[in-house]
């Protein structure tokens, strides 16, 4: 049985769980909503919960280190429980997509987000990323503004239809087909 982890981005606290840079952690939640888990306390700076998916054991973690230090949280969990940094996806905001819009890759740069310099940092480069649009409405010097701001009302529906895919996706890859999976999210396809 191999043993992925989910890793969903964001920042603790009530103050910070609706905003945009917080749609990683939100999807982590619905997933293990679904599951019907719920999360505890971790050994380190993180909360937890553990479910098996076909077959495979799959760790869900949420970091309390706020957002641009998520990878020591991750990699203190993975040295722990020995995953390899590739069984590890990281659900994690994108400005560059409109809110809806999912991708999903393995490897490559940090796109200029400091949760994903901070995971490159702490596990190497390796890992999956699960980016979800939450749109670029914002001017020069506005961008930390903008992404610590809650989703607008006429957002809402299409905010909970891509967490929603997020949970479905999620689900097809861990089912073994990553494939498939990557197809069908890249392609924008019904899941």
């Amino acid at each position: 049985m191999s043993h992925w982890l989910i890793v969903g981005l964001g920042n603790p606290g009530e103050r910070y769980h609706s905003t945009r840079h917080n749609i990683g952690r939100m999807i982590a939640e619905a997933f293990v909503e679904t599951k019907r888990l719920q999360f505890k306390k971790g050994r380190g700076n993180w909360l937890e919960a553990e479910c098996v998916v076909k077959g495979e054991k799959v760790s869900i973690m949420l970091p309390e280190t706020y957002m641009n230090n998520s990878g020591q949280a991750v990699g203190e969990f993975i040295r722990y429980y020995k995953i390899p940094s590739e069984h590890v996806i990281m659900l994690v905001d994108e400005y560059n997509f409109p809110v809806g819009k999912m991708q999903l890759k393995q490897g490559g740069s940090d796109g200029g987000h400091n949760g994903t310099t901070s995971m490159i940092a702490h596990i190497g480069p390796a890992f999956w990323r699960f980016r979800f649009g939450i749109d670029k409405q914002f001017g020069p010097g506005e961008m930390a503004d903008y992404v610590l701001a809650t989703f607008r009302q006429d957002e809402i529906d299409l905010r909970n239809k891509m967490i929603e895919r997020g949970v479905k996706a999620l689900n097809l890859f861990l089912a073994g087909n990553p494939s498939r999976a990557l197809q069908q999210i890249n392609a924008e396809k019904d899941l």
